[in-house]
């Protein structure tokens, strides 16, 4: 895959079908602190918003896509707090376009507009302790362990730990 084609383009209502497999499927809940599915109607809801200022609704996401407007996961902005510049970021690619550099790309565009365009500091990323694979993403992207939260997450019934990594921009 030509990395130069991947880009960040907005939500559209046609990446309903995506947003729901990926939204509804459980084997991501542990990561997304979500415990039921989505209705077609809230997914459809959250599209309309996207179309909403980040500076209202604190929050955007990104289709992650080629030139041909392939979804190839989303990549989002979350706890946007404009007065202290900064955000959480979490990063999804599908699991036919991974181990391609296709998250790492994401991250470095989604760097560059958040700089240009919203003057960002620092962006940090919570993440389970077992992800190796996005561990190894943020740190190839600059990302620094900035600490450790000790029982954090509930599933598979126990606690797990969570890593904060950040990054001043």
């Amino acid at each position: 895959m030509n990395l130069e084609a991947v880009n960040l383009r907005a939500l559209e209502p046609e990446d309903l079908n995506e947003l729901e497999a990926i939204e509804n499927d459980s084997f991501y809940w542990n990561y997304s602190n979500q415990t039921e599915p989505f209705s077609r109607f809230t997914l459809k809801q959250f599209i309309l918003e996207q179309k909403q200022d980040i500076y209202e609704v604190r929050q955007k996401r990104f289709v992650i896509s080629d030139a041909q407007k392939q979804v190839l996961g989303f990549i989002d902005l979350f706890d946007f707090e404009p007065l202290h510049r900064r955000a959480g970021i979490g990063v999804f690619v599908l699991k036919s376009f991974r181990n391609k550099g296709i998250a790492k790309r994401a991250l470095e565009l989604l760097h560059d507009y958040v700089k240009k365009h919203l003057n960002m500091n620092t962006l940090y990323a919570n993440i389970s302790v077992e992800n190796d694979p996005s561990v190894r993403l943020f740190e190839s992207v600059g990302y620094c362990e900035a600490g450790l939260k000790k029982n954090w997450n509930f599933y598979d019934n126990h606690f797990h730990d969570e890593y904060l990594y950040q990054k001043a921009l």
